[in-house]
């Protein structure tokens, strides 16, 4: 690699350590066909894998809060990132149970370091898109008992003149 392609592999992967989460991971004796399998899973839930060169990953985190995760950069070390924070780790480690090769070191997002337990734990959390759905689900049923509340007193007012109105009748 000539200097300038180096430069900018630092800069991309400046990029990509600065949004979202990245697993780092070995993949020592993996073949074309598991790589491929890995970067297909990874592309569905919106992620990718690339395989980073440790020292030019280390200078990428050198100055940043996330530095402690340099640690992780030795042997053979690719990195599984996305914008969302739980879909890379979500299928990274559903790969991982699959494939003894593919064998999770740790992670980190902004200045967050995890080991590969942590990085476990935050696969398990739900996904952007599941808590949006919950906190809109639960805003529609708050809103709908309010709207029950509001409407209730005149619900019991109308079943009142109804009874009034039945007895002035008979």
């Amino acid at each position: 690699m000539d200097r300038m392609t180096k430069e900018a592999s630092v800069e991309e992967l400046k990029g990509i350590f600065s949004s979202g989460s990245v697993v780092i991971a070995h993949y020592t004796g993996m073949t074309v066909a598991e790589m491929t399998d890995l970067r297909t899973k990874l592309r569905a839930t919106g992620g990718t894998f690339k395989v980073v060169r440790n020292r030019l990953a280390k200078i990428a985190l050198s100055g940043k809060a996330s530095e402690s995760a340099s640690e992780y950069f030795n042997g053979p070390v690719g990195i599984a990132y996305s914008e969302d924070f739980t879909a890379a780790p979500k299928a990274a480690v559903d790969y991982a149970k699959g494939n003894d090769k593919f064998q999770i070191l740790g992670g980190f997002m902004e200045e967050e370091v995890f080991d590969a337990k942590g990085v476990e734990a935050l696969s398990k959390m739900p996904s952007r898109e599941e808590l949006i759905g919950t906190v809109a689900a639960r805003l529609l049923g708050q809103a709908g008992e309010i709207v029950s509340r509001i409407n209730s007193p005149a619900q019991t007012l109308a079943g009142q003149i109804q009874v009034i109105g039945e007895k002035a009748e008979s």
